[in-house]
């Protein structure tokens, strides 16, 4: 399992007191397979927030841990390394925060045994609406609190709103049938089934909703079944691990000219490098639950530029997150009575109000969400994003 131990404890010289007690941050992410640029600059936003604390907080020094959820196998994230990483932070008593995961799919299968280990578990990149709250199965949230209590968090928008934006862009769009299609996975069906749920409430037709086998080759088959039905939006709930690129191929090879509209999990390069050149121009639509990097402002401009100035290149999308959920630890941290006991730092994150944060000035609720609700759409132009509107603002 891939670990890079990224700020570490530095040694005392001879002759010194003691060594300045350690508090332990580790995150979670894919860092093996397509994801890997993402969640490289999640990590960098991890380690900008930790540099600009001083490296330390309370009297306490950080050491943070940047751990691969990923398996070569896989090429994307793996319950089986999630589930390790998980009970490796568990064992660990200097552990106080999981940052993660990226995928909810990820934090499905780990959440429930951190919320019993009572370990402060702030995602930067989940956005399944089950997670905390009602409208996913009927188990869900509380399957994941066997605890009885809330122990985790998100500074990310859920789908329940990024599908109902989806949806009320594609009518803005002047689209009226449409096909919507899915992974099979938490992230994907949920954002899908949100977006189809809407748009059957604002008068849009469903012509066909389905998932596709995220393993196959081509979708030229179901291409020929879409065309048939003649829809003029093809939406997919889905990310670019789970074959985005492709099917956005094959509509165009297969000459279907729908309009096609992708969630937040398809918003990285990664989207566009798989597709190939032209493959997106014009047609392809992005939902995502927030702003992106370059339209931020006020202290998000300030991410902006120290991200810049301390990698020399631009963050994705989710850098910003991943800054939000370091800087909203690192803030509970030092307002904990007891910074070194679980429980207390959960408590103080739990009392996060009115924080004055990159993406603006939000609270996380009586479920752990965030109570920003800003999205916007972008399209591709020119073999990159173009951020076409904000909304929520």
């Amino acid at each position: 399992m891939r670990l890079a131990l990224v700020l570490a404890i530095p040694l005392l010289a001879a002759g010194a007191e003691a060594a300045e007690p350690v508090i332990r941050l580790v995150s979670s992410l894919p860092r093996t397979g397509s994801a890997n640029a993402q969640t490289t600059t999640i990590v960098n936003g991890i380690r900008l927030a930790i540099q600009q604390a001083g490296g330390s907080v309370a009297g306490f020094k950080i050491a943070y841990e940047d751990w691969d959820d990923a398996s070569p196998e896989q090429g994307k994230w793996d319950p089986a390394v999630e589930n390790l990483n998980a009970d490796r932070a568990i064992a660990d008593p200097q552990v106080m925060a999981y940052i993660g995961t990226y995928n909810s799919g990820a934090a499905k299968s780990v959440m429930a045994k951190l919320n019993l280990a009572g370990l402060l578990m702030v995602s930067p990149g989940n956005t399944a609406v089950g997670l905390t709250k009602l409208g996913g199965t009927p188990t869900e949230p509380g399957c994941y609190r066997p605890s009885g209590k809330i122990t985790y968090f998100r500074v990310v928008p859920a789908d329940d709103l990024q599908g109902r934006v989806g949806a009320e862009f594609a009518k803005e769009l002047g689209c009226k049938r449409l096909f919507v299609l899915h992974d099979r996975e938490l992230y994907g069906q949920g954002i899908a089934d949100q977006f189809k749920l809407t748009a059957e409430k604002i008068g849009l037709t469903v012509v066909g909703y389905e998932g596709i086998d995220v393993s196959a080759g081509n979708y030229k088959a179901l291409v020929t079944k879409m065309r048939a039905l003649s829809p003029d939006l093809v939406y997919f709930g889905g990310t670019t691990q789970t074959n985005a690129a492709q099917l956005a191929k094959d509509l165009v090879a297969g000459g279907l000219k729908a309009k096609f509209l992708v969630p937040d999990g398809c918003r990285e390069d990664a989207f566009i490098e798989a597709a190939g050149p032209g493959v997106l121009e014009g047609r392809t639509y992005i939902t995502f639950g927030g702003v992106p990097p370059e339209q931020l402002t006020g202290k998000g401009a300030d991410f902006l530029a120290a991200y810049r100035k301390t990698f020399n290149t631009d963050p994705q999308a989710y850098a910003v997150y991943g800054y939000e959920a370091a800087r909203v630890v690192l803030d509970a941290l030092g307002r904990a009575k007891k910074t070194d006991d679980r429980q207390a730092v959960i408590d103080a994150v739990a009392a996060t109000k009115d924080f004055s944060g990159t993406l603006g000035t939000w609270s996380f609720d009586a479920n752990g969400d965030t109570t920003l609700a800003v999205l916007s759409v972008s399209t591709v132009e020119d073999g990159k994003f173009k951020p076409l509107k904000v909304i929520g603002q």
